[in-house]
């Protein structure tokens, strides 16, 4: 075999194991892009979701309350009835929301507002001493307005609910420690009319 023949079969000899020994191309996948109206999109739905379970908890704590009144009457309230209007709520810090140990206390007012339909009373907003009193204004009507909605989903007439803000004008507790915050953050019943 000539020289030439001879590299010629080198060269083809190298050039297959250079193919065999050929890296694979890199099976990484390409990063994922962050579509921003996916999120949002999605975020929406999460956020229907969540309404449409608070909603039909709302209504299945209205059935049940109106179970619990039972028929109207003009009967004069009862002490229990008192105390159960009168029970303040409270909020978390630098909100609004009810609470569940809030909304349990709203649903224990709803039977007797219910049962008693010539009564009326007001809500008032409190906050605590944080936050300017423009902001602590508006955040305890906010926190009035919420209340009477959720009383309101529970089958009480909302032109029998009356809400004001005090914001941090009439502390329940004196004290700049976070037990007197959480005492201020609240509402409060007063029956007006009918009680």
């Amino acid at each position: 075999m000539s020289i030439l023949a001879r590299t010629a079969t080198v060269t083809v000899v190298f050039a297959l194991i250079l193919a065999g020994c050929h890296k694979k191309p890199s099976e990484r996948p390409a990063p994922r892009r962050i579509n921003a109206d996916s999120l949002l999109r999605e975020q929406a739905r999460l956020d229907s979701i969540a309404r449409a379970d608070a909603a039909r908890a709302a209504a299945a704590a209205a059935a049940e309350a109106a179970a619990k009144a039972g028929p109207p009457t003009a009967a004069p309230v009862s002490q229990v009835e008192r105390a159960a209007l009168a029970a303040t709520i409270f909020f978390d810090l630098d909100e609004s929301a009810l609470t569940d140990e809030a909304r349990t206390a709203v649903e224990a007012k709803a039977p007797v507002l219910l049962r008693h339909p010539n009564m009326r009373i007001r809500i008032t907003g409190h906050t605590d001493s944080q936050g300017s009193d423009e902001y602590n204004l508006a955040l305890g009507l906010r926190r009035a307005a919420e209340t009477k909605r959720y009383l309101a989903a529970l089958g009480v007439d909302e032109a029998r609910m009356e809400i004001v803000t005090m914001g941090e004008e009439r502390p329940a507790v004196q004290g700049n420690t976070q037990e007197a915050y959480a005492l201020n953050r609240r509402c409060e019943f007063e029956i007006i009319e009918g009680g």
